[in-house]
């Protein structure tokens, strides 16, 4: 019933993508729609890494492999790619999803609890952790969501060097 309904989730996701968009456009809607279905649905996270053969993941293969091709990544790297993107999309996801239940168990408030923690992370030595100081200034004010889309943009812009 979990793998159905991990099925529809994904459906839906890919159903509400214009595929027909320019080829990077489409695909950072596709990774932002699975970001947000799995944020709402984490087991759907869980469920995908579990029966990685199920319909939703081939789903998901297919539409990022297809717009990977539009953009013109190179038949040999093609595979390569598509799976830098699926890995990068889900497990993001499924850590982000993972985090927030743990807050939601925990009755914590994200803010206070990531400005406690970027104020741990300033209390550690400087020497060691130079770049902990730097992000410990951005950590309390970030979102998740367009953090999220950055690293779809980094991981887009490696792939585009395979031409």
């Amino acid at each position: 019933m979990l793998a159905a309904a991990t099925d529809d989730v994904v459906a839906r996701v890919l159903a509400g993508v214009d595929l027909d968009a320019a080829p990077r456009k489409a695909l950072r809607a596709v990774a932002l729609g699975l970001f947000d279905a799995i944020d709402a649905h984490p087991w759907a996270g869980a469920q995908l890494a579990r029966e990685p053969w199920r319909p939703a993941l081939l789903e998901i293969y297919e539409n990022i492999g297809r717009l990977l091709d539009a953009l013109g990544v190179p038949g040999h790297a093609l595979f390569d790619a598509a799976g830098a993107l699926v890995n990068y999309v889900l497990g993001v996801a499924g850590q982000n999803a993972a985090n927030a239940r743990a807050l939601a168990d925990r009755k914590a408030d994200r803010p206070a609890f990531l400005t406690t923690v970027a104020a741990q992370w300033s209390r550690l030595d400087p020497g060691r952790y130079p770049f902990v100081h730097k992000a410990a200034k951005q950590l309390p004010g970030h979102d998740d969501r367009e953090q999220f889309l950055a690293g779809v943009d980094i991981v887009l812009a490696g792939i585009a060097t395979l031409r």
